[in-house]
């Protein structure tokens, strides 16, 4: 057990094991952890929350820990932070975990561990606030009430929970802009990375968005989908009640061909996506490719209150552009038909840029404890900003689009 962290205001930062730390009532107090809004429409239906964000939402977190992907076995041991007052009141909250190693995070540090443990600190372990193994931008920092306030006490806790502590550092990944003001003013570090994201400037269909791009692009993505489908292959998006569990056996099958040949060891298993299916499936749809009666392909994505988060794919069978066609052409397909404003595909990838994703600038935060080490980092955390910058004028030369947008 870590120890608890004190303000001298009374306000007591608590370390919670597991997401039972929380009522599930409690957490629906964070507007980003509820699909709807209190209030109704005006024909008297619920009213989708646009801040919605389906991996901080209990069902998600709790299917984490319930199916085993994160523990102690697996190095992420959950140690969520509660902001309460001394009477017990919920303030604020954030998910946290102690991570012995920097897997599954996509904000690479090992070069920080092993820099620090070559000059004799112990780098692990580190606090890791965040959703595990998900490459994908929410609030970090959540807050009930009165926010610019309790993220400003949420941030200086974490500094001190991580000193009382005497570990290493804590990360903050994929943030928000409000939460990284806050943590930035708390003495933690800014981080910039890029993602490539499609916006939806209200398509009415695929070929609408078409019209964006220069005629050459458009052109050659036209003939990579008619491509992608050439042998007989059709695509289908399932959703609810369609995830039986014989279509996640199929779509789990896929994923561990492709994970454990790209990965090594896959981070999710069968029972999580049993788990997620039962507890939040009319937030998930599968987009599966099939071909002769059977399916062969699939991308999991999440659906948020206002976007779409691609997760992960797998296949059994290869075919020319099918994992484009599954993964980036179908999810901009999805957004328009359901009026999502932008399609999130995950870390990395320049190819997304020729498929009409842009350029999107990612925040994370990182409180180094040691001052001397604090420094270096921050050194180092500079030129690597000048890079990402210099990256996005690359971009911009190569851009598909007819009118390019610098990101944030």
């Amino acid at each position: 057990m870590h120890k608890d962290a004190e303000e001298e205001t009374g306000i007591i930062l608590r370390n919670i094991s597991s997401m039972q730390g929380f009522s599930p009532d409690e957490w629906a107090l964070f507007s980003e952890t509820e699909k709807y809004t209190a209030a109704l429409s005006d024909d008297g239906n619920l009213q989708n929350n646009k801040s919605y964000n389906p991996f901080l939402s209990y069902a998600y977190l709790s299917a984490l820990e319930d199916s085993g992907c994160v523990g102690e076995a697996t190095g992420w041991v959950p140690c969520h932070l509660r902001l309460e007052t001394q009477q017990g009141r919920l303030l604020a909250a954030a998910p946290a975990y102690l991570k012995s190693h920097s897997q599954g995070e996509y904000v690479f540090d090992h070069g920080w561990a092993e820099a620090f443990e070559r000059a004799g600190g112990q780098y692990y372990p580190k606090l890791q606030l965040g959703i595990p193994f998900t490459p994908a931008t929410g609030a970090r920092l959540l807050t009930t009430d009165t926010p610019a306030t309790q993220r400003a006490l949420l941030s200086s806790a974490i500094t001190q929970f991580t000193d009382h502590n005497q570990l290493s550092s804590a990360h903050v990944t994929f943030a928000e802009m409000a939460d990284i003001q806050a943590l930035t003013e708390a003495g933690f570090l800014h981080r910039k990375d890029q993602q490539f994201h499609f916006k939806n400037n209200g398509f009415q269909d695929y070929n609408d968005f078409l019209e964006e791009l220069i005629s050459r692009k458009r052109k050659t993505l036209k003939r990579e989908r008619r491509e992608a489908l050439s042998n007989g292959i059709s695509i289908d998006w399932l959703t609810g009640k369609d995830l039986t569990e014989d279509i996640w056996d199929k779509f789990y099958a896929f994923y561990m061909d492709t994970g454990s040949r790209k990965w090594g060891r896959p981070y999710l298993n069968r029972e999580f996506y049993s788990l997620i299916g039962e507890r939040m499936g009319d937030d998930i749809v599968l987009i599966m490719a099939k071909r002769d009666g059977r399916y062969i392909a699939g991308a999991i994505n999440f659906i948020g209150g206002d976007r779409l988060f691609g997760r992960h794919w797998g296949c059994i069978e290869d075919h020319p552009f099918l994992h484009f066609e599954v993964c980036y052409h179908q999810a901009i397909d999805y957004a328009i038909a359901h009026k999502l404003s932008v399609v999130e595909a995950g870390a990395q990838g320049e190819h997304k840029l020729a498929r009409g994703y842009e350029p999107v600038t990612t925040h994370s935060a990182h409180y180094i404890s040691h001052t001397g080490f604090r420094d270096a980092v921050a050194q180092y955390l500079r030129r690597e900003i000048r890079e990402v910058e210099m990256n996005n004028s690359y971009y911009a030369e190569h851009s598909p689009f007819r009118k390019f947008h610098q990101p944030d």
